[in-house]
């Protein structure tokens, strides 16, 4: 069986909202063994919601529309289902009951505008919602069942989950499944994509199963796997295998699996080792503080931080040496070392990054560019096996894109430079970092 996915709004084909919806009823259908050939994201227009659909169901078994289920008048995919179906709109009684009563549980009358939403084509079944006011609705059109959820995230997950999924995966059980799909990602930060892509080399071979293939999202360069096979066990057993022969083959850049975080994945590694961390930061921000508190029980690790941004706050707060800021710059070697260094000192932590840098778009000059970070790290007596005696490093960072982006990828680069010093990595394997003498 396979699939198409359209997302109905205005606002989608804009590029105001983001549609999260058509990727994750992907996921959800590649578990059932059903792949999704397509996704189209349509624009709110009855005719071309009509055409839309027209087209899908003559490619595929299964159609899943979601969004343009609302009370405006811009909400029209109920009309372009009618028209793709040759059908009219007529009044769904128990529709309209249940979106009463959805409004009397909330003490409030139903506004007469919400009754469109009770508004089904002629042969379609309609789809109860049972976590908002528009129903669904199936209908079934040339080859394929066709299935209308509200493009509300939470309602259409419910929808889905309730009364959708049970559906599909009989059908696809029944019919021309094509076994289960299974699929997982493998996040690495530190090459570039072609550099992975070199190192994975028949790996990525498009005749091969599972399937590998990378993609690359704010630095972070992800493999996909996608394992599909008659049965679960094949799948899981082919899909495991190939996951190990890429992260043995990728090394120490792998930092996680599929949603894991960089920081989580360094917040996890600091609390296996029982070490803490503190953070001195300037063109960052506390960008790296940040996001290591996202992570739920940073508070074991992170001892906390301090945002020094101008000299003035690298003395009084730090401590620095104004000589050493007025010789060397605040953008230098000595001062990201005397940063992490002061933090270290100053929090009893374990480790200390110190971060300087230029983040742009101004302040740069010919001998130090925008997107030029020193990043340095502090740490104790005992924490690393091979580096016994307490100590300092410093990695030169040379970097490229708008402020934003700048500062991502530095921060980043700090928490990937202090997990390489944790398990004995190079950080000269970091793309964007070379050491320098000082």
């Amino acid at each position: 069986m396979q699939a198409i996915i359209l997302a109905i709004g205005d606002e989608l084909v804009l590029g105001q909202t983001v549609d999260t919806n058509s990727a994750w009823l992907s996921e959800q259908l590649s578990r059932l063994g059903v792949m999704t050939r397509y996704h189209q994201t349509v624009a709110d227009d009855s005719a071309a919601i009509a055409a839309a659909i027209t087209w899908a169901c003559h490619e595929a078994e299964l159609v899943i529309v979601s969004g343009g289920l609302g009370p405006t008048d811009d909400d029209l995919t109920r009309h372009g289902l009618a028209e793709a179906m040759g059908q009219t709109l007529v009044l769904h009684e128990p529709s309209v009951a249940a979106i009463e009563a959805f409004f009397a549980r909330r003490a409030k009358p139903m506004p007469q505008a919400n009754r469109i939403q009770a508004m089904c084509p002629v042969g379609c079944e309609v789809i109860p919602n049972s976590a908002g006011t528009a129903p669904g609705l199936k209908a079934k059109l040339d080859r394929a069942t066709v299935y209308v959820t509200p493009g509300v995230p939470r309602e259409m997950v419910v929808m889905w989950q309730r009364s959708i999924a049970p559906e599909v995966a009989a059908a696809a059980e029944q019919g021309s499944s094509r076994g289960v799909i299974l699929a997982t990602k493998v996040n690495t930060f530190g090459q570039g994509e072609s550099a992975v892509g070199e190192m994975l080399g028949q790996l990525m071979r498009r005749d091969r199963n599972p399937k590998v293939g990378t993609t690359v999202s704010g630095g972070v360069v992800s493999v996909r796997v996608r394992s599909e096979f008659p049965t679960a066990g094949e799948a899981h057993e082919q899909l495991d295998d190939t996951v190990r022969q890429v992260e043995a083959t990728l090394g120490s850049c792998v930092y996680g699996r599929d949603d894991e975080t960089l920081q989580a994945a360094m917040v996890a590694l600091l609390r296996e080792r029982g070490l803490t961390i503190a953070t001195a930061e300037s063109c960052t921000g506390g960008l790296v503080g940040a996001m290591l508190t996202e992570v739920p029980g940073s508070s074991a690790v992170y001892r906390g931080g301090w945002v020094t941004y101008t000299n003035e706050m690298k003395v009084s707060q730090l401590g620095l040496d104004a000589a050493m800021i007025a010789t060397h710059g605040a953008v230098s070697q000595p001062v990201a070392r005397a940063m992490a260094q002061a933090a270290l000192e100053k929090s009893g932590a374990d480790l200390a990054l110190g971060i300087t840098g230029i983040a742009g778009p101004d302040g740069g000059s010919e001998g130090k560019p925008v997107g030029l970070v020193w990043v340095a790290l502090a740490w104790r007596k005992g924490v690393n096996a091979r580096r016994s005696e307490a100590g300092v490093d410093a990695l030169r960072l040379d970097l490229s894109g708008d402020r934003q982006t700048i500062r991502d990828r530095a921060a980043k680069c700090a928490l990937q430079m202090t997990r390489y010093f944790l398990i004995d990595a190079e950080w000269d394997d970091l793309l964007w970092g070379r050491r320098e003498k000082g």
